[in-house]
């Protein structure tokens, strides 16, 4: 009787297992399936003021997030928050090139900070999956002691 018992139960298991394995449905936030929230950050300007504009940038939680971060200066600026890279899922980074917009490279995997060459974008796709406030948006030492710093709100 207990062997019995025990082989229903295993059956019971198998089946059930089987059967949602072959139903796949798709939550109602898969992420795959999401269009980008697009996002503009300019890195100084064509006056050479250093700075990030706007200077705080705010993302929603679960949702794909495309940041485009221009640079309008004549040098190349820095892009760096350990609280961003450490709050959200980088799907990949994208080089784009300056005349035609078309990629020249994608990056996959963690991003801390990404150099972004004058009169050029890089586009950061990622999902953010912690909520937090950071004020430890910054660029090279120089141009953050210059006023080049800022903050992100994840909600």
């Amino acid at each position: 009787m207990k062997r019995s018992l025990i082989v229903a139960c295993s059956t019971l298991v198998t089946g059930l297992l089987l059967n949602s394995a072959s139903d796949v449905a798709y939550a109602a936030g898969d992420l795959t399936k999401q269009e980008p929230v697009h996002f503009t950050v300019e890195l100084s300007n064509q006056a050479g003021e250093k700075k990030f504009s706007p200077s705080t940038l705010q993302f929603e939680t679960g949702t794909l997030t495309v940041l485009n971060i221009h640079n309008k200066g004549e040098k190349s600026y820095y892009f760096g928050s350990n609280g961003l890279a450490d709050s959200v899922y980088t799907r990949k980074v994208v080089v784009l090139g300056s005349a035609s917009e078309t990629p020249l490279a994608e990056i996959y995997g963690p991003v801390r900070r990404v150099e972004v060459y004058p009169g050029q974008t890089v586009q950061w796709w990622f999902v953010p999956i912690r909520t937090g406030n950071f004020n430890d948006l910054v660029s090279r030492q120089s141009e953050t002691e210059a006023g080049m710093k800022g903050t992100v709100k994840i909600n």
